[in-house]
C-alpha cells in the first residue's frame, strides 16, 4: 500500500465517522471497480434509476454497466430528444435511486454542490428514495471555505470548458463570480444532514476522479 493510499484510507475513516453523525451512510473503497460493485450492492432489480451529470460516473463506466445489467429502468437524458429532457428531470424525482457525485465534501461530512440547471441538487435534496454519491478522495476539503474555493477555481472552470460555455472562467481558468447567461453556478447547496437517516449514501474512492 502506498503512502497516498494509506492517507486516503485514514482520512476516509475520519470522514465516514462524521458522515454518520449527519445520518449519511459512508463507505470507502480503494478503486473505481470496487466503487461500482459497492454501488450495485444498494440496488434491487426493476428499480427506476436516474443520475446527474458527472465526470466521475463517466470515468467509472457506471451507466454502461447499469445498461448491461438489463434489470433496471433507466432515465437517461442522452437518449431522449432535447424537448423531453425537462420532463425527464421531473420524472427523476420519483426514482428509486439517483446517482451523482459531489463537487466537494468537507472533513466534517458536509456535501457542497454548485449546479447550473438545478436538477441534480433538487434530486439530492428531495424526491428519489435513495441518493448514491460516488466521489474520489480528491474532492475532500478541510472546510466549507476550502470546498467552495476548490469548486469555483478547479471544478467549475473545467466543467465550463467541457460544456463549451461562454463564461469568464472558461476563458481564464479562474472564477469571476459572473452573472453570465451561460453561468453554471446558479445554485449553491450545502447538505449538512440527511433525512431520513441513510437516504444519502456516499462511496468514497481512493482515486482521483472527476474535477
Amino acid at each position: 500500500m502506498t503512502i497516498t493510499s494509506l492517507y486516503y484510507e485514514r482520512t476516509a475513516e475520519t470522514l465516514i465517522k462524521n458522515l454518520q453523525k449527519r445520518h449519511i451512510e459512508g463507505h470507502y473503497v480503494s478503486s473505481k471497480e470496487e466503487a461500482v460493485q459497492k454501488a450495485f450492492s444498494f440496488l434491487k432489480n426493476s428499480e427506476l434509476i436516474s443520475w446527474g451529470g458527472s465526470m466521475t460516473l463517466a470515468e467509472i463506466d457506471l451507466i454502461p454497466t447499469l445498461e448491461a445489467a438489463g434489470c433496471y429502468t433507466l432515465l437517461d437524458r442522452s437518449k431522449v430528444p432535447s424537448e423531453q429532457v425537462e420532463e425527464l428531470y421531473h420524472r427523476a424525482l420519483f426514482a428509486d435511486t439517483y446517482f451523482m457525485s459531489t463537487n466537494a465534501i468537507t472533513l466534517e461530512g458536509e456535501l457542497i454542490n454548485i449546479d447550473g440547471t438545478g436538477n441534480r441538487v433538487a434530486s439530492l435534496i428531495y424526491g428519489p428514495k435513495q441518493v448514491i454519491i460516488i466521489a474520489g478522495m480528491n474532492k475532500v476539503a478541510r472546510n466549507q471555505t476550502e470546498a467552495l474555493s476548490r469548486i469555483h477555481n478547479v471544478a467549475c472552470p473545467q466543467n465550463a470548458i467541457r460544456l463549451n460555455k461562454n463564461t469568464p472562467c472558461a476563458l481564464t481558468g479562474v472564477c469571476h463570480d459572473c452573472l453570465s447567461p451561460d453561468c453554471i453556478c446558479m445554485q449553491t447547496v450545502i447538505t449538512r444532514n440527511s433525512k431520513p437517516t441513510g437516504r444519502i449514501k456516499v462511496i468514497l474512492v481512493g482515486e482521483n476522479l472527476g474535477y
